[in-house]
């Protein structure tokens, strides 16, 4: 059995939306609930997150936004709300992903899940957007080349496409973003004819999926296309936006991919490399498949081989 990370903190439900916001505090209390009843917690190694500092987020974020974002309350967009304590959330949703990377480095564990909030993979450099503050694996990808890991695979399951981690890294040969989304759908980006540009065209793999594409369309995505980008690329760490929004009972897309579908995606992953790889939530919004998809993606963390 394979040593897995989890990682969580109560400062996550501090980040406080309005009524009827779809990214609640009640994802993680269910989440954790749905563990807790199953034993599965028993098989983790709980951690604690740490909170990203400024040159953290200054690797991929502008000193600009970072600086305005420490001072505003209220919608960002018309998606992101910033509460009081929502950068403080952010600074720790980032520095749990910053934290699996040096217990991976260590050897104390060999995969993590970070079940975070707010999101991360809609965050440009210069703003909030699509619920999320900081890009978490961003942010992330970053710190690992910082401690030594030096080709970052990137791969993004959420339904929608992960602009600002493509943003981030598109004229970067080091990092490797791969993602699989609705399309057309929000945000608008992500077709197959976007590859990264200058020095970082080829390491961008989009692969756009029909409105109610399912489990035998993901099947060939993850078993086909992924592993042979990987093998190409050869990473020392793989980072996973896990957005289980996938899910047929999800209420904010369009797929039809199945709990066992999205256990099929995370094996998938897994075969692909063998290399320290971080899990960090994104999109989820139905309660019960969320819980259900975390609980298959933490089983095959822990037992895939």
């Amino acid at each position: 059995m394979k040593k897995v990370g989890f990682f969580y903190d109560d400062r996550y439900l501090g980040h406080e939306m309005p009524l009827g916001h779809p990214e609640s505090g009640d994802r993680l209390i269910a989440i954790n609930k749905a563990l807790s009843s199953s034993g599965l917690f028993d098989r983790l190694i709980r951690c604690a997150p740490r909170r990203a500092d400024r040159d953290d987020i200054l690797a991929v974020h502008t000193p600009e936004y970072y600086e305005k974002v420490l001072r505003f309350t209220g919608y960002f967009d018309a998606d992101t709300f910033i509460s009081e304590h929502s950068v403080e959330a952010a600074r720790v949703a980032a520095g749990a992903v910053l934290e699996a990377i040096d217990r991976c480095r260590t050897g104390e564990i060999d995969r993590a899940f970070c079940a975070v909030r707010p999101p991360g993979h809609h965050a440009e450099a210069g703003r909030a957007m699509g619920f999320c503050i900081f890009n978490n694996v961003a942010i992330g990808a970053r710190y690992a080349q910082k401690v030594g890991y030096r080709k970052v695979f990137i791969v993004d399951f959420d339904v929608h496409h992960g602009n600002g981690t493509q943003h981030i890294f598109e004229s970067d040969d080091s990092v490797f973003y791969f993602s699989s989304h609705e399309y057309p759908h929000y945000p608008g980006t992500g077709s197959d004819a976007e590859r990264g540009r200058d020095a970082g065209r080829g390491f961008t793999y989009n692969v756009p999926m029909h409105h109610g594409s399912g489990d035998k369309d993901f099947f060939h995505v993850y078993h086909d296309y992924l592993p042979l980008q990987v093998s190409k690329f050869e990473p020392d760490i793989m980072l996973v936006s896990a957005g289980y929004d996938i899910h047929a009972a999800d209420p904010l897309a369009g797929l039809r991919v199945t709990t066992e579908g999205i256990r099929s995606i995370v094996r998938g992953i897994l075969q692909c490399r063998a290399v320290p790889c971080i899990f960090c939530l994104e999109g989820g919004y139905n309660l019960v498949s969320l819980s259900e998809s975390v609980m298959v993606t933490i089983e095959e963390l822990l037992t895939f081989e």
